[in-house]
C-alpha cells in the first residue's frame, strides 16, 4: 500500500463546510496534522480544493438528503458556510446537526450583525443579541441551532462573531471608483474589521484552545468609522475619496441592504480573543495592512 496513503490514513479527520476563500487560507495551516474534507456545492471547485490539499465532497446545505454521507465522517467541523440569502430562520444548520457526531468539536463563524445597532458603544461578548434584520436574525437562529446541538450532545461549541473580512481583493475598490458616498462624520458609525488570513488562524486557534459554548468577537484593534475605512483605501489606492452626505440624504442613492450597513454602530472588545485565545494579530489594524501593502506594490 502507497506510504502517502497509509499516512494519511493515521491523520485526524476535519470537516470543513464552506470552502471559501478563508476555507483556502486554512488548508496549508491544517493538511499536515489532518485529513481535510471539504464540502462544496460546486463540481467544478473540486480540482482546486484537491490541489490545496482537501478531499472534495459536493453536497448541498439545502438538500438533506445530499449531507447522509458526511453522517459522522469527522469530529471536527469548521462550519464556514453562511445562513440562506432569504427568510428569518436556517434550515441549513438544521440540516447540518443532524449529521454532526456527538461530542463533536465544532468552530462556527457567524457575524458580528447580531448585536444590531449599539450607537457606536464599546461591547464584549455578554452583550445580548439584538438582530435588526433579516441577514442577523438567521445567523441567531444558526447559533441557537448549533448551541442546542452541544447541549444535546455534549458536543465543544465555539462561536467566532466576525466583522467586515478584507484582504487583497476584497477592499472596497470598486464601490471608490464609481463614486459611492459615505456618511458626514457626525452621522457617520464605527465598523470592525479583521483580514482574512488573521481569522485563518483565529479558526484554528478556537478549534485549538476554545472554550465549550464561548462565544469570541473576531475582530482587530482597527477603531474606524466606515468613511474613515473608505477614505484610508482610496488614499492608498490613489483613489478619489468618497463624497460625504448626510444620512437623509443618502438614505436616497444607496440600495436598502447598503443603507442597514451603514446603520449599526459598534465598537468590538477582542480582549477574549488574545487573552483566551492566544491570538496574535498579523495586522492589527486595517492601516497597518494597507501601510504594508504599499510597501510591497
Amino acid at each position: 500500500m502507497n506510504s502517502k496513503y497509509i499516512q494519511q490514513l493515521g491523520r485526524p479527520r476535519l470537516l470543513i463546510i464552506g470552502c471559501g476563500d478563508v476555507g483556502m487560507r486554512l488548508l496549508p495551516l491544517l493538511r499536515a496534522r489532518y485529513r481535510v474534507f471539504a464540502l462544496t456545492s460546486q463540481q467544478e471547485r473540486c480540482a482546486a480544493l484537491r490541489a490545496a490539499g482537501a478531499v472534495p465532497i459536493v453536497a448541498d446545505l439545502d438538500q438533506p438528503h445530499s449531507l447522509r454521507r458526511l453522517a459522522g465522517l469527522a469530529h471536527t467541523v469548521l462550519y464556514l458556510a453562511p445562513p440562506p440569502a432569504e427568510g428569518l430562520s436556517d434550515p441549513r444548520t438544521r440540516n447540518v446537526t443532524a449529521i454532526l457526531p456527538d461530542r463533536a468539536n465544532v468552530v462556527y463563524v457567524s457575524t458580528t450583525g447580531v448585536y444590531g445597532d449599539a450607537g457606536g458603544a464599546w461591547i464584549d461578548e455578554s452583550r445580548p443579541v439584538a438582530p435588526h434584520n433579516g441577514r442577523a436574525l438567521r445567523r441567531v437562529e444558526a447559533e441557537r441551532s448549533l448551541r442546542r446541538w452541544a447541549r444535546r450532545t455534549g458536543g465543544r461549541l465555539s462561536i467566532l462573531r466576525v466583522p467586515g473580512i478584507y484582504a487583497d481583493g476584497r477592499l472596497p475598490i470598486k464601490r471608490l471608483e464609481q463614486g459611492t458616498p459615505a456618511l458626514l462624520a457626525e452621522d457617520d458609525v464605527f465598523t470592525n474589521h479583521v483580514h482574512a488570513d488573521d481569522l485563518a488562524s483565529i479558526v484554528l486557534q478556537a478549534m485549538r484552545r476554545g472554550r465549550p459554548g464561548r462565544v469570541y468577537h473576531a475582530v482587530d484593534d482597527s477603531e474606524m468609522k466606515m468613511g474613515d475605512y473608505f477614505d484610508a483605501v482610496a488614499d492608498a489606492e490613489g483613489l478619489p475619496r468618497p463624497p460625504r452626505l448626510p444620512r437623509a440624504e443618502l438614505a436616497k442613492v444607496v440600495t436598502p441592504a447598503l443603507l442597514s450597513f451603514m446603520s449599526e454602530s459598534r465598537r468590538l472588545s477582542n480582549a477574549r480573543l488574545k487573552g483566551e485565545l492566544g491570538v496574535r494579530l498579523r495586522y492589527p489594524t486595517v492601516v497597518d495592512f494597507l501601510k504594508m501593502r504599499r510597501k510591497i506594490t
